[in-house]
């Protein structure tokens, strides 16, 4: 696993970019911030590093382009104005990437990319080939068709869904502050530096929530993100884009930005359908369960029985994503489920021998498999 001392090991890292490292102060890109990054991009490959940007800057790209005074707030003109404006984001990083001779790949992603397993699959076998073929693949929101049902609402949150699609090593989030303070230092002259963040604590999260924004995103959204990449075994980096040279550095081990490293208790990456599971996938219903099951599920790992099922909620079909919850309607696992919300509703509290008799055919003895069972 990579830590503080030997992330120089990442092989394969996710680099978010926000707007204020691509744009000046009237919202048009600057050229000059986006060859500093492209420059360091480059370099990481040239070390042997597999890269994946996931970029901000097409609604701010627009929004200069068009001259507008500040960020619309109608949704179709946030459309409009992303569609003016991706394609100047990716035409001026195609400008000076290929200045250094590298090919990049533009891809625009919405929430149904991660929510649907095959997309999910096919994005992953994409990004994948791209890398094989020593291509950069830019990523984005498709901001120009994302509407609030399934708008991903930021690119912090969409970086750490490709590390954890992609089972990157690192994921770096570049901003325009140094990293993680216990207050907003751009409000209070009482924020104090944190270099190293190990868990997600009521302290972090009050931070969080008093947190100011930068672009879309802000310091809760990038909290957030670290949640997904921790519990992936995926150690995340804040840090400012602004700092020369500030890829190689943190790479390099350098103590620069804040680094939050994986939970503890990960000793191992999830396999990929568990990573669907618990960060991308998207409920179809819920299962309700007794005690006795929820114990099983969590301590010995089992498969859920409908003997333990006490309930279900809305209507889903075999194949879909679930949640379990207990008693009390709180969430403790995902799952794929085995059966449909009403042939559940007639099996439940039954033994598994009993189902040919109740369904008229016994297909499987469990209605969530373990190995299609995550905790969260």
């Amino acid at each position: 696993m990579v830590g503080v001392r030997d992330i120089s090991e990442a092989k394969r890292i996710v680099i978010k970019i926000g707007t204020s490292n691509l744009t000046d102060k009237s919202y048009r890109l600057d050229p000059q911030k986006v060859e500093k990054l492209a420059k360091e991009i480059v370099e990481q490959k040239k070390h042997g590093k597999e890269v994946i940007v996931v970029s901000s800057g097409a609604i701010g790209a627009g929004i200069g382009k068009l001259d507008l005074k500040q960020r619309p707030r109608d949704i179709k003109v946030l459309q409009a104005t992303a569609a003016v404006g991706q394609n100047i984001l990716m035409s001026t990083y195609d400008r000076y990437f290929a200045k250094y001779e590298q090919t990049i790949a533009q891809l625009l992603l919405t929430h149904e990319d991660f929510f649907n397993r095959q997309r999910y699959l096919n994005l992953k076998n994409t990004l994948i080939t791209l890398l094989k073929s020593s291509v950069i693949p830019i990523i984005n929101e498709n901001d120009t068709v994302a509407v609030d049902e399934i708008k991903l609402g930021d690119n912090d949150n969409l970086s750490a869904l490709v590390a954890t699609n992609l089972d990157a090593d690192l994921l770096v989030i570049l901003t325009d502050i140094d990293g993680l303070f216990t207050y907003d230092p751009k409000r209070s002259k009482k924020a104090a530096f944190i270099s190293v963040v190990e868990e997600i604590t009521p302290e972090i999260e009050r931070i969080a929530s008093a947190g100011g924004k930068t672009g879309v995103g802000g310091i809760k959204t990038k909290i957030q993100a670290a949640e997904v990449t921790m519990k992936a075994g995926i150690p995340m980096v804040i840090a400012n884009g602004n700092e020369e040279n500030i890829l190689s550095r943190i790479i390099a081990g350098e103590r620069i930005g804040t680094i939050f490293l994986p939970d503890a208790e990960t000793k191992e990456k999830m396999k990929d359908r568990k990573h669907w599971l618990r960060f991308a996938s998207s409920v179809k219903g819920k299962i309700k369960v007794d005690e006795g099951a929820k114990n099983a599920l969590i301590k010995n790992r089992s498969s859920l029985l409908a003997s333990g099922v006490i309930g279900v909620e809305d209507d889903f079909m075999s194949g879909d994503p679930v949640s379990v919850v207990d008693a009390e309607g709180v969430e403790f696992a995902k799952g794929i489920t085995n059966y449909s919300s009403e042939e559940i509703k007639k099996i439940k509290g039954a033994q598994s021998k009993d189902f040919e008799q109740i369904l008229g055919r016994k297909e499987y003895g469990e209605v969530v498999y373990r190995g299609n069972l995550v905790l969260v």
